[in-house]
């Protein structure tokens, strides 16, 4: 593994002024940094509705709010790697391009969402995470294993869902945060809450020199610039609940485009429009219309990506029993995308069933999909989990289900493409416990196995043995037979007033079971550390991920680990002060092999400060 442990003295003395010497300081004062208060972790991701974290009969995640909030500058795919289930491949820093892996399945097997809303492009089948923000974000929710009984195509790995703040109270707020590289964001924003009534607007700008995405040749580095702003206006009342939001970001970035330097705009949109009402005592309805909207324009170039996904979406829930609802719905979605090569769109309906039982001992799930796709026809899924809890301090759970992802445009019509592909099928199985022990000590674990049958992959059909000089190989996309992903995960979290200390570790296989190759870019074994005190008036912490090596087309990825430091000092209830330090040794890792000794690295130390002024 690679580590360097020397910061520069800037940034030993940035860690120094923002943490220690503000200990013996603080004052008490109101803040939502208290990590410590005993409120229960709500997700809303594995039932469509609000569930306590310790009764769904599944391994859910949280990436929780004092985590989202320490650095405005760290980007959405250096937060996700704070989750060890998680392996972020990105070829550079600010801006570049990302792919995640999550328990080892393929980068487009993962649906990431927003408050509902499907951010997989029409394209690639796997979202712009660069390009997203997390300036509004309450936490992220990571639920691992199949859930296309609920979402449809492309959940196999799973699902990680970005849930946006709901205003609380009136206030308003601004921050600003400058790091190395001459990187900058500042962010505005204003809420507002009276009579069940709220609103909410927020502005933001990052601005980056970048750094360079090569370890040697190509040492230019590659800046990145974007701004955006977001709205949302709604009531909440007992009975019922209507809300619209609406979100874009836009900007460049410059990156290599084999060999060549180059540069792109990109520009993302969110429409989401909810409605909630409560027809009986026991019923309740619910209806969502959205729109997303990703594109790219090529600087100096003809190529460009423009990608929209419409859904409607309608579903009921339904308490015939105090311990049993059922969940029935029906989802109709539109893809469309148009490239210089493609101009395509594919409609889909989903009708979907669920029930669900709950009680203080036990909880089950029982749910069946099918999908209907004007391209591809119809496919069913079905999903079973049950949690028991044994013991009052020890519970069980299981869970199977099937999942399946439809062909991308890409995988169609793109370069290798092929419009006979038939959709990604698979099988999965969960067991695992978790269990609290003596002295505030929480542990779990997880045993896990997904078989996959028509995997999409790009095969050589033609001149596999060319020089890629004179003689070019032809690949095309082809279905594999079988591929699969098996593994264990674990998690450990000890608290004790405002000390706190979290461990989480994964070990995975992933295999081409046809060639028993190891699938690419998919590192088995996984870390994250994190510890420190956090309370209302000041906090310290530090966090470590590690990375075993991973295959790649002809060398292998190194392993490598990497720390993070972060401060805070709330100075009284209107001013606070943070700083950060990512990757304080500086370590180039390696993260995607491009030819001889050349390899992408990311992004290296990015030390920062900022203040935040609220009213």
């Amino acid at each position: 593994m690679q580590f360097l442990s020397q910061p520069t003295a800037l940034v030993g003395a940035i860690a120094l002024a923002m943490g220690f010497s503000t200990l013996t300081s603080a004052q008490t004062v109101e803040s939502t940094n208290n990590v410590n208060a005993k409120l229960d972790t709500l997700v809303v991701t594995a039932t469509r509705s609000e569930e306590k974290i310790e009764n769904v009969p599944a391994r859910i995640s949280i990436i929780e709010p004092h985590i989202l909030e320490q650095s405005p500058i760290a980007a959405l795919p250096d937060l996700l790697k704070t989750d060890p289930s998680i392996n972020v491949v990105q070829s550079g820093g600010y801006g570049q391009q990302t792919s995640i892996f999550l328990r080892g399945t393929n980068s487009n097997q993962t649906l990431v969402l927003r408050d509902g809303v499907r951010l997989n492009t029409a394209t690639t089948g796997s979202a712009s995470l660069p390009f997203l923000d997390t300036t509004d974000l309450k936490q992220i929710e990571v639920l691992k294993g199949p859930a296309s009984v609920l979402y449809g195509t492309d959940a196999i790995g799973g699902v990680i869902q970005f849930v946006s703040k709901t205003p609380e109270k009136t206030g308003a707020f601004i921050t600003g945060e400058m790091g190395e590289n001459k990187t900058y964001k500042s962010i505005v924003g204003a809420d507002f809450t009276e009579n069940d009534i709220y609103g909410q607007i927020r502005g933001q700008r990052v601005e980056s020199d970048g750094t360079a995405v090569f370890n040697k040749n190509d040492l230019r580095k590659y800046s990145y610039d974007q701004k955006g702003m977001s709205a949302k206006l709604g009531i909440e009342k007992d009975n019922y609940a209507a809300s619209v939001d609406y979100s874009e970001n836009e900007g460049n970035n410059e990156y290599n485009n084999w060999g060549s330097f180059a540069s792109q705009d990109f520009k993302n949109e969110i429409i989401n429009l909810k409605g909630r009402v409560n027809a009986t005592k026991n019923l309740e309805i619910n209806a969502r219309l959205s729109q997303f909207k990703d594109d790219l324009d090529q600087l100096g170039s003809t190529s460009f990506v423009h990608s929209i996904t419409q859904e409607a979406e309608l579903y009921g829930k339904w308490h015939y029993t105090p311990h049993q609802n059922i969940l029935v719905g029906v989802t109709t979605r539109n893809i469309d995308a148009v490239t210089q090569d493609i101009n395509e769109d594919i409609n889909s309906t989903g009708y979907y069933i669920q029930h669900q039982y709950q009680s203080d001992q036990l909880n089950t799930q029982l749910g069946v999909r099918v999908e209907d796709n004007e391209k591809f026809g119809a496919h069913m899924v079905v999903q079973g989990a049950i949690r028991y809890q044994v013991l009052d301090q020890t519970s069980i759970y299981a869970n199977i289900g099937s999942a399946f992802k439809s062909p991308t445009l890409n995988d169609l019509y793109a370069y290798g493409g092929n419009d006979q592909l038939d959709p990604e099928e698979s099988i999965s199985y969960e067991v695992g416990f978790d269990q609290q022990l003596p002295f505030n000590i929480k542990i779990g674990a997880s045993a896990f196995y997904t078989k996959v049958d028509n995997l999409i992959n790009s095969v050589c059909v033609k001149d596999c043995d060319g020089d890629w000089v004179s003689i070019f190989p032809v690949y095309q996309n082809l279905n594999v037979d079988k591929a699969s992903m098996h593994g264990g995960e674990f998690n450990a979290a000890w608290q004790n007033d405002q000390i706190f200390l979290n461990a989480g570790y994964i070990y995975v296989e992933s295999r081409n079971d046809e060639d028993h190759s190891e699938l690419l870019r998919r590192p088995r074994q996984s870390l994250s550390i994190s510890t420190g005190i956090q309370n209302q008036n000041y906090g310290l912490s530090a966090s470590l991920v590690a990375k075993s090596k991973a295959k790649d087309f002809a060398r292998d990825i190194p392993g490598y680990m990497s720390i993070d430091l972060n401060s805070y000092w709330n100075l009284n209830s209107h001013i606070k002060l943070f700083s950060n330090i990512q990757n304080i040794g500086d370590v180039k890792f390696k993260t995607i092999h491009s030819g001889g000794d050349q390899y992408y690295v990311n992004g290296g130390r990015q030390a920062s400060v900022g203040v935040t002024f609220k009213y």
